[in-house]
This record gives C-alpha cells, sequence and structure tokens, in this order.
C-alpha cells in the first residue's frame, strides 16, 4: 500500500516536471512569436506595407500619341490613326499553339508574324499583351470579337498606327517610325521602348526630333491577383503627348516638285528661301513607301529596294555628292575677283586649252573667241576658267567655295548629310599622300576633279550669291506646336525685307559689286538671247530666274575617242551618261527664292536640268506665302 503511494507520488513529481518543461517551452514560442510578431508588424510594418502593395498594385506603362508632323500651312504630313489591332496574354491560353492556329483561321497570319509573335513571347512575361496582328479591317475585328470564347487569351484593342498621307512625296523628309532593337532597348533610358509594338524615329525628321515626338510615358494602376491577373483599374494617367512639329515645308510645292521630277529616271531638287534659310521643298526620286517599315518590311521588299540602282532608299539631295561641273564657276569666278583679276580682263578660246604637255578642250569646240568674266559665265566658256585657274590657284578655289557652304555639312537639321569633297593641296596630301599636279587645278576651275557636292550645298552656295553674301543656314523645323498664319510670321517679314542680317545670319564679308557680278552674269544665262540657258528661261513678268547651268563628266574622254568623233549621250549605257545640274535664284531683281537640280546622267544642264528648276520655281511663286495661303478654302489665287 505504501509502495504503490509512493509511486503514485513519483509519478505525480515526473508529470508534472514535464508539464512544467512544456509550459516553458510553450511560453519560450509563444515570446518568440509575438516577439516576432512584432518586429514584423510594428518594426518592420512600413517594409512589408510596401511590398503587399506593389503586389496587389501592377504599374503598366501606356504609350502617349506621337506628335504631329505639319507642313507651314499645318497640312498634316505625319499623322496618327486609329488601329484596331488583336493581342494576347499567353498566361490565359493553355495551348498557345492552338490559339494561334485558331486565330489564323480567322485572320490569316503569315509564318514572319508568326515568328515574330513567339519572338516577342520569350521576351515578355506571361501577363504581358504582346500585338499579334495589327490593322485589322472592320469585319476581321467582327470575326475575332465573334469567336472570342474559343479564342482564350485573344482580345482586341485599339491603339494609333503612324500615317503619312503623302507616302513617297515626303518619304525622304519624314523618315519613318519602326520597332526598336534590343540595343536600342538597352541603350535608351526611356522605358517606352520597352513596350511591345512602341516604335521610335528612323531617318528624316521622325529621327532627327524623336524624343519630342515620342512624349513621355502614362501610366495605369491596375489591381491583380496573385498570379498577376488584372481585377480591375485603380488610377490612369495619359502621360504628355508628343509635341506637334511645324516644318518649312509647303507640301503644295513638294508634291508638284516630286511629280516634276518623276519623268526622271534619278534625281534631286532643293527649293529653299534665301534670307530665311527654310527649306521650302526638297524631293529625291525615286522614292519609297514608309509605311512598309512601319508594318515591318519582308526581306524581299528590303532586297528589292537595295538592289534598285537608282537607289530610291537615299534622300540624294543630301547624301550623294556630284561633281558641280560650270555651276561651280561662280566660285571660281569670286575666287578670281577676291584675288584681284579685272572683271574685264579677257581670254581668246580657240575650243581648247594648251597647258604644258596637256591639252584641254572647251565645250563648244569651234571656241568662243575673245572673251571676258561676264562673257565667261554667260557662255560658260571653259577655257577662260582654266587660265583664271591657273592664275590664282587651287587653294583660293578651295577657301571661296568653304565659304560659300560647299566641302562640308551645312548643318540642316536632318540626319544622313554628307560634307562632300572641295579639295586642295593640303586635302590631297593628306587624304592621298600625294602631291597636287598644276593640271589638276585647271580641271578643279569648272568644276571637275576630285569636287564633290550635295545638291542642298549648290542650292545654299546659289542663296548666298543671291542674298548678297550672308552665311545662311538651311533648316526645316520651325517650330513646336500649332502652325501661324503667314502673315504673323516674323521671319517671314525680315524675308520680306531682304533683311537676312536681321535673321542672325553673319555677313560673309565679300565684296558686294563681286557678288553682284555673279548675279549679273546669272540673269545673262538665262535671259540674254546668247546664254546657255536662255530657251529655258521664266517668259512670266516679275518671276524671271537667274541660273547657272552645268554639264559633270561621269567618264574620261579618250583622244582617240575625239578624233573619231565623241559619242553622244544617249548612245551611251545609262550608268555613263553626264550628269545634268542647275542653279537658279528668282525673281531676278528682287531675289526670294533658290533652286538646284541634278538630273543623274541627265545630259546637259540647260536641255534636261533647266527645265525642271524654271517650272517648279514657277510654282514655288506662285504659292508664295506672302500674298495667301495656298492651301486655303476657295482654291488658287493667281499673283496680282
Amino acid at each position: 500500500m505504501a509502495g504503490s503511494k509512493q509511486q503514485t507520488q513519483n509519478q505525480n513529481k515526473v508529470f508534472s516536471r514535464r508539464v512544467a518543461i512544456l509550459g516553458g517551452l510553450q511560453a519560450t514560442l509563444v515570446g518568440a512569436l509575438v516577439s516576432r510578431l512584432y518586429y514584423l508588424q510594428v518594426v518592420e510594418a512600413d517594409k512589408y506595407r510596401l511590398l503587399a502593395e506593389e503586389n496587389r498594385i501592377n504599374v503598366r506603362l501606356l504609350p502617349p500619341p506621337r506628335g504631329l508632323i505639319l507642313d507651314r500651312f499645318g497640312v498634316p504630313l505625319a499623322a496618327n490613326f486609329p488601329n484596331y489591332r488583336a493581342i494576347l496574354v499567353a498566361e490565359q491560353t493553355k495551348d498557345l499553339e492552338q490559339t494561334l492556329g485558331d486565330f489564323a483561321r480567322l485572320v490569316p497570319l503569315s509564318e514572319r508574324e508568326r515568328t515574330k509573335v513567339m519572338r516577342e513571347l520569350k521576351r515578355n512575361r506571361a501577363f504581358t499583351p504582346i500585338p499579334i496582328k495589327e490593322d485589322l479591317t472592320w469585319e476581321q475585328m467582327s470575326q475575332v470579337e465573334l469567336n472570342l470564347p474559343e479564342l482564350p487569351g485573344i482580345s482586341i484593342e485599339e491603339d494609333q498606327k503612324r500615317y503619312y498621307p503623302f507616302g513617297g512625296l515626303t518619304a525622304h523628309i519624314l523618315g519613318y517610325v519602326q520597332t526598336p532593337n534590343e540595343k536600342e532597348v538597352a541603350e535608351d533610358p526611356d522605358p517606352l521602348l520597352t513596350l511591345p509594338g512602341f516604335r521610335i524615329g528612323r531617318n528624316g525628321l521622325e529621327k532627327a526630333y524623336d524624343e519630342a515626338l515620342r512624349g513621355s510615358a502614362g501610366r495605369s494602376a491596375m489591381e491583380v491577383n496573385s498570379v498577376g491577373r488584372v481585377i480591375r483599374e485603380l488610377s490612369r494617367d495619359e502621360g504628355k503627348p508628343g509635341s506637334d512639329l511645324v516644318t518649312t515645308i509647303d507640301i503644295g510645292l513638294q508634291e508638284f516638285a516630286q511629280q516634276r521630277l518623276a519623268a526622271e529616271q534619278s534625281c534631286s531638287t532643293v527649293v529653299m528661301d534665301i534670307f530665311t534659310g527654310e527649306v521650302l521643298a526638297m524631293a529625291s526620286t525615286p522614292s519609297f513607301d514608309p509605311a512598309a517599315f512601319y508594318r515591318g518590311i519582308t526581306s524581299p521588299e528590303w532586297q528589292s529596294l537595295n538592289a534598285d540602282m537608282f537607289r530610291p532608299l537615299t534622300n540624294k539631295t543630301i547624301s550623294d555628292g556630284y561633281a558641280p561641273g560650270s555651276t561651280f564657276k561662280t566660285m571660281t569666278t569670286l575666287a578670281a575677283l577676291e584675288a584681284g583679276i579685272n572683271p574685264n580682263f579677257s581670254v581668246f578660246c580657240p575650243g581648247h586649252y594648251v597647258f604644258g604637255p596637256m591639252r584641254l578642250h572647251c565645250w563648244k569646240k569651234g571656241g568662243h573667241g575673245h572673251v571676258d568674266m561676264l562673257d565667261a559665265l554667260q557662255h560658260s566658256c571653259d577655257v577662260y576658267y582654266y587660265d583664271i585657274a591657273r592664275r590664282i590657284g587651287v587653294d583660293a578655289i578651295a577657301a571661296m567655295s568653304r565659304r560659300f557652304g560647299l566641302g562640308q555639312l551645312t548643318g540642316i537639321d536632318l540626319p544622313g548629310e554628307r560634307p562632300g569633297v572641295i579639295p586642295d593641296q593640303a586635302w590631297k596630301l593628306g587624304t592621298l599622300g600625294e602631291k597636287w599636279y598644276p593640271g589638276e587645278t585647271l580641271v578643279a576651275g569648272i568644276g571637275q576633279g576630285f569636287i564633290l557636292t550635295s545638291p542642298l550645298q549648290l542650292c545654299v552656295m546659289t542663296a548666298r550669291i543671291a542674298n548678297g553674301g550672308y552665311a545662311v543656314t538651311p533648316h526645316i523645323f520651325k517650330r513646336y506646336g500649332a502652325s501661324s498664319p503667314p502673315s504673323t510670321d516674323p521671319t517671314l517679314a525680315a524675308a520680306q525685307a531682304g533683311r537676312a542680317d536681321a535673321l542672325g545670319y553673319p555677313s560673309m564679308g565679300l565684296n558686294p559689286e563681286h557678288l553682284a557680278i555673279i548675279r549679273r552674269g546669272m540673269d545673262l544665262v538665262t535671259n540674254d538671247q546668247r546664254g546657255t540657258a536662255y530657251r529655258r528661261r521664266i517668259e512670266i513678268p516679275g518671276m524671271e530666274m537667274a541660273g547657272k547651268t552645268g554639264t559633270s563628266q561621269v567618264r574620261r574622254i579618250t583622244m582617240a575617242e575625239r578624233s573619231t568623233g565623241v559619242r553622244k549621250n544617249e548612245d551611251l549605257p545609262w550608268q555613263f551618261r553626264d550628269h545634268a545640274l542647275f542653279i537658279a535664284f528668282a525673281p531676278v531683281h528682287q531675289p526670294r527664292y533658290a533652286i538646284s537640280v541634278v538630273v543623274e546622267h541627265g545630259g546637259g544642264g540647260s536641255t534636261n536640268a533647266a527645265p525642271i528648276a524654271r517650272d517648279i520655281l514657277v510654282e514655288c511663286q506662285r504659292r508664295d506665302p506672302s500674298r495667301r495661303n495656298p492651301n486655303a478654302e476657295g482654291g488658287r489665287r493667281e499673283m496680282p
């Protein structure tokens, strides 16, 4: 009995110890738990509140509308158009291949489009919407909407696509937009580039002013569940739309110029205001359709464009270099005048010029006889320029040419401009490692040899001659925002007053009398019966132009060919024919506009380039914005 009692007491003691131990452990665990909860909920409360909020709210970027590009009168050159597109959220479909296949039975999907979709799906998260088909027609959109229950993960949304109303007429000026590549996304900090389907500017104004045109991203705060699926939109900020860009382009004149060039296989022209530097038209043919790059150009299309011998992707006005031929004689003349050669200095032209063992020919086989400076400009006598080039040297000719913007970038606000070449002794030694030979100076004096100039440079040169020697700079950007009526444009008022200096352009420090001789010589070229372009003159009173023809050889004519008869341009393959050039300003007595025209392998400047310049200058003066807005309702009014 006593033993049993003792055993019970021992068991109770053991149980009590165990209970105490368990209670202590429980108390310790509860204390630790309370301490941890206190740490998490009080000490770390702000941190975990933020993490919870981020897990609940998904902030998505919203692409802003891209800014419009307008002509000088407010006509849209690049606009935005509603775009209905089908998008796919991969996480919402169990069988991606089947979903795409079902969609393709309603809306055709090319293999290229399928490949693009799969690439985008790999680059983005499963809940990110991926565009699978853009620019759906109303019928296609309706078909998809009716079949949405059988198309899990697919929906229709509306955004904006870039639209170029004038297509190829403005392609070289505007460029186009295209989705960025991986390198561009990595290098550009703008988060907009990470959005599937977002496009950035490529070439032209779209590239030059891309950041201003694209605007800044908006944000949409979406409530999502634990797997990232959208529940509802909590807030929305549309962001800042891209800035509208007003250009100096007159689209009516641009359209006329581009169509006027269409008859030529490869041709370019630039028209600019000689006082403001505003480019009114810049045309290069052939052109291309910028819409092809927006939707994504196919490999065959790209190969076709690159294989085209007439180079439709190249803006020839700024990117190509041509020997300026006789248009360059204006520079040789000015260099001679500055070197002290009297305008009355005359040379006898028998049709050729002998210099040591060299025998250089004038374009006129029988020669021009005795010619002075004005005669030489009017008749474009090569022998006269061989002689004065020999007298003043190539360095003097090169220095004068560079003052007029040749052989260097003009500064126009377009990507892709090339500087061309104005050679001198130092250039040849530094570039080719060879010394300059005197015979090369004679060839340079008539705009041949190493000299390369762009059509834009020739237009700038002409503008500086016509405006009295002010270093006007060409530009296409006018302002951000809406266009204004011509009557309120301060630059226009300054131009009407003929004050390039009032617009901030520096004087080139040339003798006004020397410039007057050049202008007078160009007047004789087109308005005197003996001038090389008299038959291409403007006969409308008050619109007369002054110009200079140019024909530049692209092949060497051998002595054997001269003895048997030089083959005519039209008998040669296209790529061996001479380039045709023409520069001009108008009106003659109150200059306002300058133009240059280059017809690749077009033959004679007076025959092929001058008529184009004449027609464009007539249209330019008819559309003179100081008289009216030619695009206003009521149609065109003729000049008084």
